[in-house]
């Protein structure tokens, strides 16, 4: 299955962001995603085993538990591939930056004047 193929599903990205904030048990996982999604528990294994064999998630066990995590391996290829889109949007971003930078000094110039 292709990344975007993975990515493309709004149950396996938010998986991915749950991932992101540290190793989950499948349990934790398995409720968010049926909370927010209204799917069942086989449903939200299913998308865990998806990003499993993608290679988007590693999986241990502890005990009687599965505790999931992000393999970024794919996510980097994701990256550079994304990587010679991204003159499209950097220069958009610079400006942006730089106006927030005047209007910063702008505000920093008034407020040091109205203190004189």
């Amino acid at each position: 299955m292709h990344a975007f193929d993975v990515l493309g599903d709004p149950v396996r990205r938010r998986i991915l962001e749950l991932l992101a904030e540290g190793e989950q048990a499948s349990g934790e996982v398995v409720a968010v995603i049926g909370r927010e999604f209204g799917i069942s528990q086989p449903a939200v294994s299913q998308h865990l085993k998806v990003l499993r064999e993608a290679g988007f998630a590693t999986v241990r066990a502890e005990a009687q538990r599965r505790l999931y995590a992000v393999d970024s391996k794919p996510l980097r290829e994701v990256d550079q591939w994304l990587d010679r889109f991204r003159a499209f949007w950097e220069p958009k971003f610079e400006a942006l930056a730089t106006e927030i930078a005047r209007g910063k000094r702008k505000r920093r110039l008034e407020a040091e004047r109205d203190k004189a």
